[in-house]
């Protein structure tokens, strides 16, 4: 019944652990390990050649790498963690909420993705021997969602850690994407490392699946916790179904009608009842509060 719904009681609360917590645990526990093996056993080549982007590792088939990467930062820069982790977190915290968990995961890998294929595209046409690690793919790309949700919203950040600086969204995105296309067309095109230390294309990638992921597949309805299509790809409405009312004096029949109405929250929240239907989970709460 109502009650028996963990979601229905009292003492309730959400899981305090979040994708984005559990993400961040990940990069860091994969740095420690690939320093380790670097350090310590002198393994670091092998690591990097098992989980790193390498035009040569794709050819022979480790194509979990496009994803992998990511887990991997520079063990001779401290900062491209940190400043990866930060920016992870910072746009992370703002746009979880909003997208949940499970979209919130599978953006920041379909960003990586993109960024890793972006990058072998290009390097497989220019034959550089680079390889690609970093999770600044998804980053950038979670940046301009929220650039495009929050473009005028002040953001204050401290340059170099020490100088203040104030800048709007909409300017710091229009700053990176000409950084980046400027590296990339400059540079990565030209088979020659960017002075930035940047992978201009891998971040292009990312920042190309953020701005199709806001403008195709959330359609203005960010906050909405269902995953939503593409206008084209949606099917036709179905056709409205009768009235129906619900004989709440029957306890069978309500308890029935209860079950599928919280099977259908579970699947597509809460805001999918029809009036008909909360008025029924209203009275049926109310039978169960009374003597």
């Amino acid at each position: 019944m109502l009650s028996d719904r963990p979601y229905m009681r009292s003492d309730y609360s959400q899981p305090k652990t979040t994708v984005l917590v559990k993400l961040i645990v990940v990069i860091i526990v994969a740095f420690l390990l690939q320093t380790i093996c670097l350090r310590w056993f002198g393994a670091g080549q092998g690591f990097m050649s098992a989980f790193a982007v390498t035009i040569d590792g794709l050819k022979s088939g480790k194509v979990w790498t496009l994803l992998t990467y990511s887990f991997l930062h520079s063990p001779a820069n401290l900062m491209h963690i940190v400043g990866n982790l930060l920016g992870l977190y910072f746009i992370g915290r703002v746009l979880l909420p909003l997208m949940g968990d499970k979209r919130f995961l599978y953006f920041f890998g379909t960003a990586v993705l993109a960024g890793g294929l972006v990058w072998t595209i290009t390097h497989w046409i220019n034959g550089a021997h680079n390889y690609l690690i970093g999770a600044s793919a998804g980053v950038t790309g979670l940046f301009i969602i929220f650039a495009c949700l929050y473009p005028n919203r002040q953001v204050t950040f401290l340059l170099f850690f020490i100088i203040p600086v104030s800048l709007k969204p909409k300017y710091m995105a229009y700053g990176l994407i000409g950084l980046d296309l400027l590296g990339f067309l400059f540079y990565e095109v030209m088979g020659a490392v960017s002075p930035f230390g940047l992978a201009h294309s891998a971040h292009l990638g990312g920042m190309m699946t953020g701005w199709l992921y806001f403008r195709y597949v959330h359609s203005e309805k960010l906050s909405d916790s269902s995953f939503e299509l593409p206008k084209w790809a949606k099917k036709p409405p179905p056709t409205v179904s009768p009235k129906y009312k619900v004989n709440v004096g029957n306890k069978t029949d309500l308890k029935a009608e209860v079950d599928r109405i919280l099977d259908k929250i579970n699947s597509k929240g809460f805001g999918s009842l029809t009036a008909e239907e909360k008025k029924v989970l209203d009275d049926a709460r109310d039978n169960m509060s009374r003597p």
